[in-house]
């Protein structure tokens, strides 16, 4: 029997991943997220593991866990941002994710943001939860007639701008990638950012997309523009962010990702509290609206990353090619 670590891994884990790798005859061990190398002498005896977005797979790591016998990182994501590709080809150790899981579960996520920033929905609820129902301060706007930007058309972009077409909206898309969806008009990235009303994040996070949304875009804006980012926290400066709210720039911001989430999300911090001063200029703004890398959080994405794991996983022990694989 197989023996695979499941590193970072959550409670969820249990619903429909480890049950998956069991019944392909693998023996599962579940333990903490990878932060430094000596984190490796974990995994005596496992040859493949599952990492998740917080497990700091870098250089050194992915040497140690080489060392370690590690020959597969199967990473149940579609982002690979956490892992150093250069250096898992140069040590052997083959890499997989997961390209596509429940796209609708994210573009859904991103219009629940964006939903709940256009009416209000924070401030009322912490309104009436105290008793007070009146209407001072929560005047929303319609999506309607809006102009909507999608960075990035892949297949979450294309599910949230069929979403903002079922609004009414109008929608741009930018993408590095041919694409065509009807009633969707291709713009230069731009032009985009120089027309919409609101702009939703969907591109991958690559060396050419850090920090993209920057002072300098943030400078060319329409005053009051929406901006959702369910993609990747480093793809937006989030102090420059910060800066276009305080000066009015920029409406509201909702986000699922926060660049230096790694250690924060998915734990409890309630208790005993996070250092990440940055973080909490967020939390504190009332035109932002952070959740915790959640917009995946659906049984049909659970269901479907379980089966993408597992056949990666079968896969490699059967040595047989899989499109799944990024190294």
């Amino acid at each position: 029997m197989d023996r695979i670590a499941l590193t970072g891994c959550q409670a969820h884990d249990a619903l429909f991943l480890r049950p998956a790798l069991e019944a392909a005859g693998h023996e599962v061990v579940c333990m903490a997220a990878l932060a430094t190398p000596d984190d490796a002498d974990r995994l005596a005896g496992c040859a493949a593991l599952s990492s998740f977005v917080g497990d700091r797979l870098n250089a050194p790591m992915l040497k140690a866990l080489a060392q370690a016998g590690i020959r597969l990182v199967a990473q149940r994501a579609a982002g690979v941002d956490n892992i150093d590709l250069e250096a898992a080809r140069t040590l052997g150790i083959r890499v997989s994710r997961v390209p596509a899981y429940s796209p609708e579960s994210v573009a859904e996520h991103a219009a629940a943001l964006l939903l709940a920033l256009a009416r209000n929905l924070p401030q009322a609820l912490a309104q009436s939860r105290h008793g007070n129902f009146a209407l001072d301060g929560l005047l929303g706007f319609s999506l309607h007639g809006k102009t909507v930007g999608v960075v990035g058309m892949g297949r979450i972009g294309r599910a949230f701008a069929r979403i903002a077409l079922g609004f009414g909206c109008r929608v741009l898309g930018a993408s590095e990638e041919a694409f065509t969806l009807p009633g969707v008009e291709r713009a230069a990235i731009e032009r985009l950012w120089a027309e919409a009303d609101i702009v939703s994040l969907h591109c991958p996070l690559v060396p050419e997309t850090r920090h993209m949304v920057n002072a300098r875009v943030l400078a060319t804006i329409r005053p009051g523009l929406v901006l959702i980012n369910t993609a990747r926290g480093g793809v937006v400066d989030a102090g420059a962010i910060l800066d276009a709210l305080d000066d009015g720039r920029l409406g509201a911001y909702g986000t699922d990702v926060y660049e230096n989430e790694a250690g924060l999300f998915f734990r409890d911090c309630s208790a005993c509290g996070f250092d990440d001063p940055l973080l909490a200029r967020l939390l504190a703004h009332p035109r932002v609206l952070i959740t915790p890398h959640l917009a995946f959080f659906t049984r049909e994405a659970l269901k479907e990353i379980a089966a993408s794991v597992a056949g990666s996983v079968n896969a490699f022990y059967r040595g047989d090619a899989s499109p799944d694989f990024v190294v």
